[in-house]
């Protein structure tokens, strides 16, 4: 490796002509110029060097590397890097956009990146690797949480680790329309669900605006070309319209000796789109469809603002927000009031200093900054303002369970919440979700306050406990050192996640020794009854994988889920017998099944057959019926076993009640085969599949289609669609064979918006 700095080391910069750059995209010297002309735009004086040594880095490293749309992969690292300085973020963050994807994609290692640059930049690239390197699978919940848990914990090291990661994912968001469509909603499903509210909450709108867009056009395309149309036919009248509001702010606002910014714009196309949905409203419905920025020098003129726009339009009631004497919980401050405007249309004005305007735009960019000193670079002590992120790792201290961690997480990031605010006694702000509780509030001051709280007082006046605050409510929670505690009923009641969090987590506590006893007296139980020597299946390897299965992080979390029923003893014990299975599977070879099935058998070598198409090797008179739990159809490899009074059951071998079969079970397996041609067209049998699909009208009957066109009966049918979208398909038919079902597969993953078909096997 130490050849490959060596070899470029001595290199001339890239000039035009060195890649085969199709037509249609921006060459890397020109984006390369873009960078450097953004950077000067913030830091005229910045030594540039290190930013061009990381750029023919970067040019060489992934020289021969080629993105889906056919540009050079180069290009991808520039943008990041562009996006980053367009944030105004320090050099050694834009160095680490240049060369984020050199560890990952290249022959270069950090230590490359440690000598070449600094220890710092290979900690950004390596954190920034790391998550990239993360799987996230909606449909496994407790790899999600995992993978944010690592986020989160990223984050808390380096803010700036996943500012580079925001830049990576808008790229790769604004090149999209080169991926397959179930690769484009995926992308956008998990940008909508992850990325855009992590921008939200450290309040990077510039970001966060664009993510929420992008994502909404692939997965909702007919709902975003709707308004693109809709906005796009009415364009000169709406520009028009914000002229004349513009013009008429900006003469009364210079004649009352007020010096400000003023511009005008439409909402964009999520924030339409949110409001449509959850207002239940057409789009000439939206009362903020339209909205007026005021940027003034002093929070003082903020209000003097304030006060001539209320003089020349009149307010909608209820619509004004005072985010500047209360900010959200991501700094954010701006004054918002919806007004109606002369010829009747509501609009929306927001007035801002010129330093609300910025951290707005730039959220905690606009915080984390790098001071050039003589000891080198130190950061601001801005991390304090991340009390959201701490929340968060405080929840991972506290939460074993990581099913329980993502839900919290997702209703604590979830885009369409609103806020209420409220005051303690002594006057701080408290900014709770609407509907919330004195419960809520009591928890939001301190666990303690919350679990000793017997009572509370509103404005001076005693409330019952589900009493809803309103803004400016002043609370005061009334505790009692006798309290025993919350009551389970309090789940139903409070609304905000860190109560729900809390109260968990007391019930926990003061029940988890008496769970955990229950727990045990419940496994060794069914352990006995079902002859089961559980100290064989104890051990830390099976251990480990029934608690990612289950998203728990120790055993006795485990035990105390089926002490309390959120878990089966069941479920557990066959997991850990799983995979003792697994492990122990080689031990026992063909020869010593057929050996323990006995003399009996060895004695009749004859083949019986029988109606199910399947003849049964040492037995006569014998029923064989094909086993419902893995439906095995001519072309599969199967196996017998002898049930009890039952006859022979048919499995398919890979079938998982047959792969996990304990060791008492396995001499009553009997050879058996399929009879004659799986083609003949005189005997079906049942086959179940699985289908998963991006959700859509039409689906069922595309189908429902293939499957009349290739004269299959279709016994029955099960839909469910999950909240990201994914529609899945239970269906069960009569089938010919594996070659027929096989084809049948094939056409149906044929189908448009189909992401995978796979078939049942118990």
């Amino acid at each position: 490796m130490d050849t490959f700095l060596e070899t470029i080391k001595d290199k001339v910069p890239p000039k035009k002509g060195d890649m085969n750059i199709p037509a249609n995209f921006t060459s890397p010297e020109v984006l390369h110029q873009q960078l450097i002309d953004t950077i000067k735009k913030y830091r005229p004086n910045t030594d540039l060097s290190q930013i061009e040594k990381a750029y023919h880095v970067a040019y060489e490293a992934h020289k021969n590397q080629f993105r889906k749309s056919g540009e050079p992969y180069i290009i991808h690292p520039i943008c990041v890097a562009i996006i980053l300085a367009e944030l105004e973020l320090d050099k050694e963050t834009i160095i680490a956009g240049l060369l984020h994807d050199v560890v990952e994609d290249t022959d270069m290692t950090s230590e490359d990146v440690t000598r070449e640059f600094s220890a710092e930049i290979a900690l950004l690239v390596d954190g920034v690797t790391k998550l990239t390197q993360l799987n996230y699978d909606l449909d496994k919940v407790e790899v999600q949480a995992e993978n944010l848990r690592k986020m989160f914990l990223a984050m808390a090291k380096d803010i700036r680790v996943i500012l580079i990661k925001l830049a990576d994912r808008l790229h790769n968001m604004r090149t999209l329309e080169f991926m397959k469509p179930e690769k484009q909603k995926e992308k956008a499903r998990e940008t909508m669900d992850i990325y855009a509210p992590i921008a939200q909450r450290l309040g990077i709108s510039k970001i966060k605006v664009e993510l929420d867009d992008l994502s909404l056009k692939y997965l909702q395309p007919e709902v975003y070309k709707d308004l693109e149309e809709k906005l796009q036919s009415t364009k000169a009248e709406r520009d028009e319209f914000i002229k004349n509001i513009v013009e008429e702010v900006s003469k009364h606002i210079e004649n009352a000796g007020i010096k400000a910014e003023i511009n005008g714009r439409v909402k964009h196309f999520f924030s339409i789109y949110r409001k449509m949905v959850n207002q239940d409203k057409t789009i000439d419905q939206i009362y903020d469809l339209f909205a007026v920025r005021i940027i003034v020098d002093s929070v003082k003129d903020c209000y003097a603002a304030l006060g001539v726009i209320h003089e020349m339009y009149k307010p909608i009631p209820g619509r004004f927000k005072d985010y500047i004497a209360m900010p959200k919980q991501n700094m954010y401050q701006s004054l918002h009031t919806t007004l109606i405007s002369s010829t009747g249309q509501p609009f929306e004005i927001q007035i801002r200093t010129y330093e609300m305007h910025r951290i707005s735009e730039y959220g905690i960019a606009a915080h984390w900054k790098y001071k050039e000193g003589k000891d080198g670079n130190t950061k601001d002590n801005e991390e304090e303002k991340l009390t959201w992120l701490r929340q968060i790792l405080e929840w991972q201290t506290d939460m074993s369970d990581n099913k329980e961690f993502l839900s919290l997480l997702k209703s604590d990031l979830d885009l369409f919440s609103d806020s209420v605010y409220c005051f303690t006694p002594t006057g701080d702000v408290k900014n709770l979700p609407i509907g919330s509780t004195p419960i809520d509030f009591a928890y939001s001051i301190h666990s303690a306050v919350g679990n000793k709280m017997v009572g509370a007082r509103v404005n001076g006046k005693m409330v019952t406990i589900d009493y809803q605050i309103k803004n400016g409510d002043r609370i005061e929670i009334i505790t009692s050192q006798n309290s025993k505690g919350p009551s389970r009923d309090w789940l139903k009641i409070v609304k905000s996640t860190q109560a729900k969090n809390k109260i968990n987590n007391w019930f926990k506590a003061e029940l988890k020794e008496d769970n955990i006893l229950k727990g045990k007296d419940l496994i060794d139980k069914y352990c006995k009854a079902k002859g089961i020597v559980l100290s064989d299946l104890l051990k830390p390897e099976y251990i480990e994988r029934v608690q990612i299965k289950y998203g728990f992080r120790d055993w006795d979390s485990i035990v105390a889920a089926v002490g309390h029923g959120a878990l089966k003893e069941g479920q557990v014990i066959n997991r850990l017998q799983e995979e003792y299975e697994k492990k122990h599977r080689k031990e026992i070879t063909d020869q010593q099944i057929a050996e323990s099935i006995g003399e009996a058998k060895d004695k009749s070598q004859i083949k019986k057959k029988n109606r199910s198409g399947v003849t049964v090797k040492g037995l006569d008179d014998v029923a064989a019926k094909c086993s419902r739990c893995c439906n095995p159809v001519p072309g599969d490899e199967i196996i017998g076993f002898i049930t009890r009074g039952r006859g022979v059951s048919i499995h398919r071998t890979d079938c998982v009640n047959i792969v996990n079969l304990p060791l008492s079970e396995r001499p009553r397996l009997i050879e058996a085969e399929w009879q004659g041609d799986e083609s003949a067209p005189d005997e079906k049998y049942m086959a179940e599949i699985s289908i998963f699909a991006n959700d859509r009208k039409g689906l069922l009957v595309d189908v429902s289609k293939v499957c009349t066109e290739n004269n299959i009966s279709i016994n029955s049918i099960n839909s469910k669609t999950s909240k990201q979208g994914v529609a899945t398909l239970t269906m069960t038919f009569e089938i010919g064979g594996k070659t027929e079902l096989n084809k049948l597969i094939d056409k149906i993953n044929n189908v448009e918006g189909i992401i995978e078909v796979k078939r049942n096997i118990g």
